[in-house]
């Protein structure tokens, strides 16, 4: 522990990461750098400052991220259609890279020779930061305390912030009994009553969105314009990449949009159950799919709907920065190019319905597409052939006798 002189701390100001920051001041008698990010959360990130002032902190990094978070993480994930496990649409696993690499830079910055985070020995998170870490890094030192110390309930971290005379907020308010992570794609729970996987989720655990049920009786209508595969603009508006997430996240709540609850396979082994509130990007998806549909290729589109579990994997198991995530991208990348267009969407009661799509780009002949006359557009004759074709090998085996079931 002596050759640790300075820690850049992931901080957020709460229990956990303020009994880290005392931790690691007496257990490896260190200087601690505190990192708090601003993702969109929705919680004001600023009283982090005071709190790791008066914890004797002296280099403290409170950034707003958010732009750089969608820009650069998000909409690159989307443009894959990317879906974990047929459902899961990766809102705590995307953040996690930019996590790391923000950390890396101050411990460049400040000459710090460790990093240190607030996930347990138990989750992905643990991974996600690390392998980061080391991609960026590879000589860093990573200091992990929930695999290091005995602080291993919050009674534990109360009683150790009370003898230590930790600053620690108590509210008013019955503390929620989830574990939740919230940023600009997504809020997630975890724990409590869910730990039950035959126990419905509580009606009044939800923060972001509408039931369904009480959702407007009038639908929602909006049309997002893509330029090469990113929303730009919303009913004909220019947005920022972090506008254009808030704005889904807001119009998509009202309307009981994004709601989810699943149990996952974590990379670390075990299943986890868990509720997931992500309402813009369940509209960016379907809208997302809904142009590439007029705009790619066929076998382009098929491609890379076999590539997208594999891409997905990636990013759930903490790889953003391997080189095998980086070649993906490149090719997701460059099939964008002419995913250009407009989508225009219907939201109505937890729906995300499409009810139209145009680009200058579009592959779309309804010449050829009609089910009218199309003026010698299409031989239909020439489908016979293709057919018979296609069917040679199955014909050939089947005069040998052979069966294929």
């Amino acid at each position: 522990m002596a050759d640790v002189k300075k820690v850049v701390l992931a901080y957020s100001g709460g229990l956990d990461t303020s009994v880290i920051l005392k931790w690691l001041q007496d257990t490896y008698n260190c200087e601690v750098v505190t990192f708090t990010a601003d993702l969109g959360q929705g919680e004001e990130v600023e009283p982090a400052r005071a709190k790791a002032k008066a914890m004797g902190v002296k280099e403290i990094y409170i950034d707003d991220l958010r732009e750089e978070f969608v820009r650069d993480f998000v909409f690159p994930m989307f443009r894959a259609n990317t879906v974990y496990e047929g459902e899961y649409l990766l809102g705590t696993s995307i953040a996690r890279p930019l996590i790391a690499k923000r950390l890396i830079e101050i411990a460049n910055e400040t000459g710090a020779d460790a990093i240190s985070h607030g996930a347990t020995g138990k989750g992905n998170d643990q991974v996600r930061f690390e392998l980061g870490a080391y991609a960026l890094k590879p000589g860093v030192k990573v200091i992990a305390p929930w695999r290091e110390w005995d602080l291993l309930s919050r009674e534990k971290l109360m009683d150790y912030a009370a003898k230590h005379e930790i600053p620690i907020e108590r509210h008013g308010k019955k503390k929620s009994p989830y574990s939740m992570d919230a940023n600009l794609l997504h809020i997630s729970y975890e724990g409590g009553v869910l730990e039950d996987t035959w126990t419905e989720h509580e009606e009044d655990m939800w923060r972001w969105t509408k039931s369904p049920e009480t959702a407007p009786d009038t639908p929602t209508y909006i049309e997002l314009t893509y330029r090469k595969g990113d929303i730009v603009a919303i009913d004909g508006k220019e947005m920022t990449p972090a506008e254009v997430l808030a704005y889904l996240n807001k119009v998509g709540g009202e309307n009981g949009i994004g709601r989810l609850d699943i149990v996952e396979n974590r990379y670390v082994g075990m299943k986890s159950r868990g509720c997931y509130e992500t309402p813009g990007g369940t509209i960016m998806l379907k809208g997302h799919r809904a142009i590439e549909s007029i705009t790619l290729d066929r076998e382009v589109a098929h491609l890379k709907d076999e590539l997208m579990p594999k891409y997905a994997s990636l990013i759930y198991n903490g790889y953003w920065w391997s080189p095998e995530r980086s070649m993906l991208q490149q090719m997701i990348d460059a099939s964008q190019v002419n995913v250009n267009g407009v989508v225009r969407l219907k939201l109505y009661k937890g729906n995300v319905i499409v009810t139209g799509r145009k680009s200058d780009d579009s592959l779309f002949d309804a010449n050829i597409a009609t089910f009218e006359d199309d003026a010698g557009a299409y031989d239909q004759a020439d489908a016979g052939g293709f057919i018979k074709l296609n069917a040679l090998r199955m014909r050939i085996a089947a005069n040998k006798g052979r069966t294929q079931f």
